[in-house]
């Protein structure tokens, strides 16, 4: 099965308005991707962005999304509201958000319900520390995530899987070639267990981690990588777009 190549971005806590501009740089260059890209910018900038993208080859999404879709839940964002400010996809189970707000594999399953519910994708993202890596517990930690994170019912078109090695998040780390494809394969195999050969065959499986233009080419060269998802290499639309390019 083909899968085309995802390329997304998330903003994390940055940007204000001005960063249109980049954004602008982004859509012109979309129609020449030879992949499907995804920018991910604060809540704040979702209905800005989405009324600027629309028409274009960029999507735009969000970054976190309550389980309800409404209710008395001061500060939060449910996944009909960010569809309903022009979001097409939404990521879910960050490892900043399991780390810093002690979000549990259910929450974010809740999570990818509520995107689904709400006609958006669901980016669910699984990943070790270093700690669990060097205990050699990298391999079970991920399958037990993905199984408890991943409802049965995904799909390869409501889907798509990012492994974060969190312990490269923003250390200008990367795992080796090796370690990559040997996880990418591992939680290919998971799916299918999971999902059932078809889907757990067509969703798509990004790497994350520490991705930039000089080291995307043999990243996205690796088997069974469809794609990266950024963080800080995807705020200047130069290196956003040079990713994409090596993909």
């Amino acid at each position: 099965m083909t899968r085309r190549k995802l390329i997304a971005g998330n903003w994390k806590m940055n940007g204000l308005r001005a960063a249109v501009a980049e954004l602008d740089r982004v859509i012109e260059a979309a129609p020449d991707a030879a992949c499907d890209l995804l920018l991910c910018p604060p809540a704040t900038l979702i209905g800005l962005f989405s009324t600027r993208a629309a028409g274009s080859a960029l999507m735009i999404g969000g970054q976190d999304c309550h389980p309800k879709a409404a209710g008395a839940h001061t500060g939060d964002i449910s996944a009909e509201m960010l569809r309903d400010a022009g979001a097409r996809a939404v990521i879910v189970g960050h490892s900043e958000r399991r780390a810093d707000h002690a979000e549990t594999d259910a929450l974010v399953r809740d999570k990818a319900e509520a995107a689904w519910r709400a006609g958006m994708t669901a980016v669910i993202c699984v990943g070790e520390t270093e700690a669990q890596r060097d205990a050699g517990a990298m391999l079970d930690v991920v399958a037990a995530s993905l199984i408890g994170s991943v409802p049965e019912t995904a799909t390869a078109d409501t889907t798509v899987i990012a492994y974060e090695p969190v312990w490269a998040i923003g250390a200008g780390r990367t795992p080796t070639l090796a370690q990559i494809e040997e996880m990418h394969g591992h939680i290919r195999e998971t799916l299918r267990a999971h999902l059932g050969v078809v889907q757990g065959t067509g969703v798509r499986v990004l790497y994350g981690g520490s991705v930039k233009p000089e080291n995307a080419g043999e990243i996205m060269q690796v088997r069974g990588v469809d794609g990266a998802l950024i963080g800080g290499a995807s705020l200047k639309a130069a290196d956003f777009l040079a990713i994409a390019a090596a993909s």
